[in-house]
């Protein structure tokens, strides 16, 4: 190897940012650099130091250099931020990268290098446009990686998450010692004496080596006779970095216990041009020196650069045609000529052919008159760029039209002829300019499948200069060019047989090209007649290239079945993986879904923030996803496993995976095949059961679990199983976990058919009210009661509120009824009073509403109408309704008691609900106590205690007293006794229909 070093050694300047002669001096002398005296500059990257950084560093443009740390001191992870940059640059230049380094975070783009804060949160254009990564690694939020172009590659992602888990104060000691063994790239890691620490299995797999006749060894030993080489790493150990010349290694297998590598040959490419051959590899090499956690030493990288070399072997070969086609100068001289055009010189007997390579196109001796002005003036338009095509008069009477053109190198033309020449004239002219307006990449094949037009996009397309393709068997030199087409599935197919009778033929296949691009192509194969200018015909080829549309589906295909933030499959997506799940009969059951949901998720996003939440979605996602794939790698591991609780771990014996997906908002899915209910809420459980971190605090989470078993059910009845159970562990409290069984989704069916009953039931008449009378304890005369709402259900019989009014709350059927029972205890109330004026002339009658129902909807607009034009009842409010002290809930109540309505505070006394300050903010004219506190009279001194506290704090503040569920007769005289003002309840009297509410006040 021929060592490419630079001419001016990069030594870290001063801290005014000059280099010092003595620095100078210094550099041109250095030694193996120790850990402790090490400096990283950004600007001056060749050599790295680190603690535990372990890849070799990338050179980094140099980027704001002050934004790290002042000039002369040594940066905190400047080795990893440069190493960081490199990796970014040569992986995913087009990509962003935010990373938690230390205490801090990096910002990676472009040129740019900063660090911008202790959290790790994206930029709001991340979120809304473009392609975001999480790296992560053990459950841990690593770093983000963004593009506007869409994904990154695999490669990239795999690296950065290896480098930057490598880095962390944990992850050295675990992760140091394999990571160079691991790089995707031809690596190795030698110490100042050149002896091989390290290297990674594509570097043995380059150069046919093994581990054993590698580590431990002096590169002279391992590549013998390479004085060049040990010079050049000598020079990359004292500091330099040192680009390697391309260099052909003739390989031969070696066996893996055999230490003998002086198999290995070699020749220079600068000294050894020889054609590449089959058991000949290019390399191309680079090596700096670096120090990291194992010491000084030097990181050599090798590249395979056969491809080129292979590439430019196979397009000099195909300049051996016989169709007319020359490489000249601007000046004209000819550089090169096919024999198809060299032959069309005249030649006399005895005497060698007329010389065509070096001279100019115009004396060209093939040429009828010389020297040709229409060849002189053919390549003054070529080289001017502008179209240049001329009828030129050759020697033996015939006339060749030539194409002239520049080449995509600069200086160079290439000459082209249209068809062959026949008697004077060009019969493929007229189709050549056809297929070059074509906007596909077309080839005209004659009968003996040699390309006889080839346009410009199809040249493009095979990386080849049209007139080097011109009578060429086609099918060979897209062999020769390393083309394969397989089917959109990926099967390979065989090259298509142009003589092929049941032409014309129509297909799309994926066409792998020179430089291993993969294109999906729509293929048309069309018979040519013999009209088209040869006598047997031939076949059109024509080629579309579809990738973009099918990248466009597949990017619509992808988006349709993976959330967009977290990148997890969303709810189709899930679906498809569920009905991937195939049980072979008899196996039983295969697995568990946990769905689980974040307590209190609407209040988090408001606190925090979308942003913050928007974090801690990606780091739950990025859990899950973690232990979705370490099931499954168990699975894969250990596929015998059949233990009840962890049968399979991810993997059960039919080889199924598992998925995790983000259904809505804070709810997330766990597909866990092989894990039995419990262990997959256990697996779940153990992997939330750390904090997320959000904003500069760790955020302590809930959850709310439900599980379902995956056996004997649709794939809609499974996600619905789990669905169903984690909606009840909602309803059971901040951490609540439930397993589905078959009576929670008979309860939800039960539900939904009274939700669909409720519907109807107004129009049916089948609600109806019952009264319950309040007596008064100081005359002992009923005063008014309160109207009881019921629902005479045809199949179910007749219901109470708890029945159904949760349901109706959840939709637009509570204001609705809400009218119902307003106006039909309004009426109730006037024929009260008509049918016993003498016993009720001022009978009242009060009904039960929901604050909350009247806040969110119309209600309350709907309602104050009804109550001016009929007269308002007394309206009772739930005492937890009163909690909200706002000035909207002060207003609702200030224009129910302007229309008339007398407010009371029902259940007070128990619970949280019972505010004090409500009785004074609040225009109210009564309160009833809670049944649970009568109930405990008149054994519990307590109780009496509390009970006659608050009459009396009610009549100081004005209002009336008032209990409920009274059911004895020593209930009822303490009530009286204490100084309440009234009572209902069992004792005094039970709900009634009105027609015997009328009877009961006949008789009182």
């Amino acid at each position: 190897m021929t060592p490419s070093v630079p001419k001016t050694k990069r030594v870290a300047p001063t801290a005014g940012g000059q280099t010092t002669a003595a620095q100078t001096t210094a550099a041109q002398r250095a030694v193996p650099v120790k850990p402790e005296l090490a400096h990283v500059d950004l600007a001056h990257p060749d050599l790295v130091v680190s603690d535990h950084e372990l890849l070799p560093a990338m050179r980094l443009p140099a980027a704001r250099p002050t934004s790290i740390s002042p000039a002369g001191a040594r940066p905190p992870h400047a080795a990893l931020h440069t190493a960081l940059g490199g990796l970014l640059r040569d992986h995913a230049p087009e990509a962003a990268l935010l990373a938690r380094v230390g205490e801090a975070v990096l910002y990676l783009e472009g040129d740019t290098l900063e660090l911008c804060g202790p959290e790790l949160e994206p930029p709001d254009a991340w979120l809304e446009s473009g392609e975001m990564t999480w790296l992560a690694r053990d459950g841990e939020l690593l770093g983000l990686l963004w593009s506007e172009a869409g994904a990154v590659s695999p490669t990239a992602v795999e690296v950065l998450t290896m480098l930057l888990a490598a880095s962390r104060p944990d992850g050295a000691g675990r992760e140091a010692e394999v990571l160079v063994t691991q790089l995707p790239v031809a690596t190795a890691w030698l110490t100042p004496e050149l002896v091989f620490r390290r290297v990674s299995r594509p570097f043995l797999e380059l150069l046919n080596l093994n581990d054993a006749g590698v580590l431990g060894r002096t590169v002279a030993e391992v590549l013998p006779g390479r004085p060049a080489l040990v010079l050049a790493l000598e020079q990359a150990v004292a500091g330099r970095s040192v680009r390697l010349a391309d260099e052909a290694l003739g390989t031969r297998p070696v066996d893996p216990g055999s230490t003998d590598t002086r198999s290995i040959k070699t020749r220079s490419a600068d000294t050894d041009p020889l054609p590449h051959t089959a058991r000949t590899r290019w390399v191309r090499g680079e090596a700096r020196s670096y120090v990291g956690g194992w010491g000084a030493g030097v990181m050599l990288t090798l590249q395979d650069v056969s491809g080129e070399y292979e590439r430019a072997s196979r397009i000099s070969a195909l300049l051996d045609t016989r169709t007319p086609a020359a490489l000249l100068t601007e000046a004209g001289v000819v550089l090169h000529a096919s024999p198809g055009l060299s032959e069309l010189a005249p030649q006399m007997a005895h005497q060698p052919q007329a010389a065509l390579v070096g001279v100019a196109l115009w004396d060209w001796a093939g040429l009828a008159d010389t020297p040709s002005a229409e060849a002189r003036d053919l390549v003054r338009l070529a080289a001017r760029g502008e179209p240049a095509q001329a009828a030129l008069p050759l020697a033996n009477g015939e006339t060749l039209t030539l194409t002239l053109r520049r080449s995509v190198k600069n200086g160079l033309l290439v000459a082209e002829s249209l068809g062959a020449p026949i008697n004077g004239t060009a019969p493929m002219g007229l189709v050549s300019q056809m297929l070059a307006l074509s906007e596909d990449a077309t080839v005209l094949i004659d009968a003996a499948g040699r390309a006889q037009l080839v346009n410009d996009r199809a040249a493009a397309l095979l990386g080849v200069e049209a007139s080097r393709l011109m009578g060429l068997g086609l099918t060979r030199v897209l062999n020769e060019l390393g083309v394969r087409v397989f089917s959109p599935g990926g099967q390979p197919l065989a090259l298509p047989d142009w003589r092929d009778p049941n032409l014309p033929a129509r297909k799309e296949v994926l066409l792998a090209l020179p430089g291993h691009s993969l294109r999906h192509m729509e293929l048309r194969i069309t018979p040519i007649g013999p009209e088209a200018g040869h006598k047997a015909g031939g076949v059109l080829l024509t080629l579309r290239d579809v990738t973009v549309l099918r990248r466009a589906e597949a990017k619509m295909h992808h988006d349709a079945r993976h959330d967009a933030l977290t990148g997890l499959r969303n709810r189709v997506g899930l679906r498809e993986d569920l009905a991937a799940l195939q049980v072979p009969p008899g196996v039983g059951a295969t697995g568990a879904l946990v769905c689980l949901n974040i307590d209190g998720f609407s209040a988090l996003n408001a606190a925090l923030g979308r942003i913050a939440c928007d974090r801690i979605l990606i780091g739950l996602a990025a859990r899950l996803d973690d232990l979705v794939a370490g099931q499954n790698q168990i699975g894969q591991n250990q596929p015998g496993l059949k233990n009840a609780e962890h049968r399979g771990s991810g993997q059960d014996e039919t080889g199924q995976v598992g998925a995790a997906a983000r259904l809505e908002g804070g709810t997330f899915a766990a597909l866990l095949p092989g894990l039995s209910e419990q262990a997959a809420l256990e697996a779940v459980q153990q992997v939330l059961s750390a904090s997320l971190r959000a904003r500069p605090h760790e955020t302590a989470l809930s959850f709310a679990l439900g599980v379902a078993a995956l056996e004997g059910d649709t794939p809609e009845e499974v996600l619905s199983n789990a669905e169903i159970a984690v909606q009840h562990a909602r309803k059971g409290g901040r951490g609540s976990v439930n397993v589905f069984t078959p009576a929670l989704r008979a309860g939800v069916k039960s539900a939904y058919a009274l939700e669909e009953d409720l519907r109807g039931a107004l129009a049916a008449q089948q609600f109806t009210l019952l009264y319950q009378p309040m007596l008064d304890l100081k005359t002992g005369q009923p005063l008014g009661a309160e109207a009881l709402l019921r629902w005479q259900h045809p199949e179910l019989g007749l219901l109470t509120p708890s029945a159904f009014l949760e349901i109706a709350g959840r939709s637009n059927l509570i204001t609705s009824i809400g009218e119902w029972v307003v106006e039909a205890a309004v009426a109730g109330r006037d024929r009260v009073r008509a049918g016993c004026a003498a016993q009720a002339h001022d009978w009242q009658m009060s009904v039960n509403l929901s604050l909350e129902e009247l806040r969110r909807s119309e209600g309350l607009r709907r309602l104050l109408p009804l109550l001016s034009a009929q007269g308002a009842p007394d309206i009772e409010v739930s005492a937890g309704s009163l909690l909200d002290h706002s000035d909207q809930t002060l207003d609702m109540l200030e224009q129910l008691r302007t229309h008339g309505a007398r407010l009371i505070v029902d259940d007070f006394g128990d619970g949280p609900g019972s505010s004090l300050s409500a009785l004074t903010r609040f225009p109210l004219s009564a309160i009833k106590l809670h049944p649970t506190l009568t109930a405990r009279l008149p054994g519990d001194q307590k109780v009496v205690t509390l009970v006659q506290a608050s009459i009396d704090l009610a009549h100081r503040l004005g209002l009336s007293v008032i209990a409920v569920g009274v059911e004895t007769t020593e209930q009822l005289d303490l009530l009286r006794e204490l100084g309440c003002d009234a009572a209902q309840g069992y004792v005094i009297c039970p709900p009634l229909p009105e027609v015997d509410l009328m009877v009961w006040l006949s008789q009182h």
